[in-house]
């Protein structure tokens, strides 16, 4: 006999005769060495004061909770808040984690995350770090410091270059001097402007004319067939100026030093990403994601939209100190970090630079050594701070010339000069530079020498070469770049889903978190606890 089916809202009045099998409690289900087990025990030892602090009214669900089931989701590869309410209706381990509680919506995870858990990323991040060193998974001593490049959640059309807008904006000054000038002529009126123009003299222009027109007593026409009359030209031309300048100069403001943003994420920049599998440059707006790692644990991240890696490094050691609970001694990292000013900061920070220097590979090949024009290949005399080249000439001490970064450093460069290069048979081979103006004839050899970065680099030349150096630099290797293939390869992320730098700041905590639990569960499996360097291969 044929069972019929009802057709009726509730699906259980179909299940008669129907022996529910599975065990009731999830306790039974779930593996003893599951990793969601050590991600619940994990949180429930952090402290979550920083959180709760953000709400005014907690619901059913806890914050707590809500960040369990947001790591463990981010913990396997999914991000998105849709899919986390549905997890929770079906997946065990979810279910574990809600512990008998309603299943929030996703609204509920969107505002979690946007709302909550971005003020205090950072703060829960530092906990993570501090809970992690204190069980001594961490070594507080070493770090690992690279960065890279992920896409932000704009369009790649969206971008507003500064060089663009400040060629645009100068090009539209010289239109309102124009305007300004005929007014004067047609008007009778006089605009005191010196020899630039600014917003405040085409206001005070626009002032101006608005009270010409009631004097006067001059109605606007608009429509087609009716005439208007020179001020309303005049004045509608203006206020058509006024609108772009004001456009340009807010579009320089949100640039800021930057040289470029996008129109939908205005905190992104648009950076040089890698090329593609086809070989292709990406241009795209992005985010400079950096990565701190100490024995395969990401203790310390920062998010900025500066192309290059340089600048972000103090910034980034300076929240270390603030955040967490110890201060790393040996700082590692690759050549992209390598400055004056950054060695400096260190030194005066007592911290020992392990970088990579940036001439490091190019120096050992047969052409650099072989360059006569580099000062590394001339013989210096301290006694009479005198270089002499190959034509056994002397190039003596000239002036010193200051420069100043962009954030403000001031570093010197010793400038030291030959005045008998005229019949050198070397020449050619010495002087580099073939867009110079000046003829090959009468040129001289010059030497620009940055004494004290060339120090620091010796110095740390000496470490990185060292036995205790090259353990370090192949650990970087392996974790700092280790963690960005992990987090792009293993959990597929390449694109930021949210706009705004605490939003994608949070992001990346959130995944940083989740890739330190699977870590944990990785290495408390493996045996492999409290190991935090990788020793070096023997032969």
């Amino acid at each position: 006999m044929q069972t019929l089916i009802s057709l009726h809202k509730n699906y259980t009045l179909n299940g008669e005769g129907y022996q529910l099998k599975l065990p009731l409690n999830l306790e039974t289900i779930i593996l003893v060495d599951d990793s969601v087990r050590l991600l619940s025990q994990f949180v429930e030892a952090m402290d979550l004061t920083d959180l709760y602090s953000t709400y005014e009214r907690i619901n059913t669900v806890s914050p707590r909770t809500l960040l369990k089931i947001v790591l463990y989701s981010y913990m396997n590869g999914d991000y998105s808040s849709r899919s986390m309410e549905l997890n929770c209706k079906r997946d065990i381990n979810f279910m574990f984690l809600l512990e008998g509680k309603p299943v929030p919506d996703h609204a509920t995870f969107a505002r979690f995350r946007s709302i909550h858990f971005a003020p205090c990323a950072k703060r829960i991040l530092a906990e993570m770090s501090n809970l992690l060193y204190g069980l001594g998974e961490i070594s507080g001593e070493t770090i690992f410091i690279d960065g890279t490049k992920i896409e932000a959640c704009a369009n790649k059309y969206t971008f507003v270059w500064k060089k663009a807008v400040t060629k645009n904006q100068e090009k539209l000054l010289v239109k309102i001097a124009g305007l300004i000038a005929e007014c004067e002529q047609l008007y009778g009126i006089r605009i005191v402007h010196g020899n630039t123009v600014k917003m405040r003299h085409a206001k005070r222009l626009r002032k101006k004319l608005y009270a010409l027109k009631q004097e006067e007593n001059i109605e606007f026409v608009y429509g087609t067939g009716r005439r208007k009359s020179p001020l309303q030209k005049s004045i509608e031309t203006l206020e058509g100026y006024l609108g772009r300048l004001k456009g340009y100069t807010q579009k320089l403001h949100t640039c800021g030093k930057r040289n470029s943003f996008s129109k939908t994420d205005p905190d992104a920049t648009f950076m040089r990403m890698k090329e593609d599998a086809m070989g292709n440059g990406q241009l795209k707006p992005a985010f400079n994601l950096q990565h701190g790692v100490d024995a395969q644990y990401i203790t310390w991240l920062t998010v900025g939209p500066q192309p290059t890696d340089t600048t972000m490094l103090i910034p980034f050691l300076r929240e270390t100190e603030e955040y967490l609970a110890f201060k790393y001694k040996k700082i590692i990292a690759d050549a992209g970090y390598e400055s004056e000013e950054n060695y400096v900061f260190l030194d005066k920070n007592q911290q020992l630079a392990f970088i990579k220097p940036a001439n490091y590979e190019i120096s050992k090949t047969r052409k650099y050594k072989n360059d006569i024009g580099r000062m590394e290949n001339m013989d210096y005399d301290g006694a009479s701070d005198t270089y002499t080249c190959r034509n056994g000439k002397q190039l003596s001490f000239a002036y010193v010339r200051r420069s100043k970064s962009k954030t403000g450093y001031v570093s010197e460069k010793s400038i030291y000069h030959c005045s008998e290069c005229k019949d050198c048979p070397y020449k050619k081979d010495c002087i580099k530079g073939n867009h110079c103006k000046t003829p090959m004839e009468e040129r001289n050899k010059m030497l620009s020498v940055a004494k004290t970065f060339l120090d620091y680099r010796k110095e740390d030349l000496g470490r990185i070469v060292s036995e205790e150096g090259i353990l370090l630099r192949t650990n970087r290797s392996i974790q700092a770049e280790g963690s960005f293939g992990e987090l792009k390869q293993d959990m597929q992320f390449r694109r930021y889903l949210s706009r705004g730098t605490s939003n994608v700041l949070a992001e990346s905590v959130l995944l940083a978190m989740a890739r330190n639990i699977n870590k944990l569960h990785t290495k408390i499996q493996k045996g492999k606890t409290g190991i935090h360097l990788f020793p070096l291969r023997s032969a």
